[in-house]
């Protein structure tokens, strides 16, 4: 199985909880990460490069996913906008820059760990979720977790990782501290902000998100 991975720190307890998942299992033999960019794993998805990945929630619109996703409960940090005259995507977003466009926001879109690192130096920066949960009172879904086959097996995976709070070891977060250059701290504290269970108000905030973006699209 080649899992489509995407090293952002939004997604660090899910990878932690899938390194104990495959640890005796027979998935170990066979279980390999294709690293890369949300956009790019996108891409690779769609071809089939992958078997499952966290999928930009505009691409898994038409796919099979899980009730699993990466979920903004109402500000993220991670997902911005910096105000100025023109705009500028991020080459690695899809979701969060069809966002900004249908909330009216012009600015440099940043996404990521990047972006992150951003809020917690400045403050002239508009956060996309927290203004959609403004407008809207719903959380947003970024992705979903996206498979071509063995539904069994994800099912399992969602199931398990849902049902307990992931413990992430302090080496883990040293280990993600020193790669993305956010204090340990910083990361417990971001972390909180992100939930991952599809309930009933991310399926509402889904469809609306849809809704949206097919209205932004006829009106161009």
């Amino acid at each position: 199985m080649i899992f489509g991975k995407i090293e952002y720190l939004n997604l660090l307890p899910f990878h932690v909880f899938m390194k104990r998942f495959t640890k005796n299992s027979q998935q170990k033999l066979t279980m390999e990460y294709k690293k890369n960019v949300p956009a790019k794993v996108n891409r690779d998805f769609l071809r089939k490069s992958v078997d499952a990945a966290f999928i930009s929630s505009i691409k898994a619109k038409k796919q099979k996913h899980l009730n699993l996703g990466i979920i903004a409960k109402k500000n993220v940090r991670s997902v911005l906008v910096i105000p100025s005259k023109e705009s500028k995507s991020d080459v690695e977003s899809a979701s969060s820059n069809l966002l900004a466009n249908i909330l009216n926001i012009q600015g440099e879109v940043l996404i990521g760990d990047k972006a992150l690192r951003y809020a917690l130096k400045n403050s002239d920066y508009i956060d996309l979720a927290e203004v959609w949960h403004e407008k809207y009172n719903l959380p947003f879904v970024f992705a979903l977790l996206c498979y071509h086959k063995d539904k069994r097996l994800y099912k399992k995976i969602e199931k398990e990782f849902l049902k307990r709070e992931v413990k992430i070891p302090q080496y883990l977060l040293k280990e993600a501290s020193k790669r993305t250059s956010v204090e340990t701290k910083e990361i417990q504290n971001y972390l909180k902000l992100i939930s991952y269970k599809v309930d009933y108000k991310a399926q509402k905030a889904l469809k609306k998100f849809y809704k949206e973006e097919k209205a932004l699209r006829f009106s161009i």
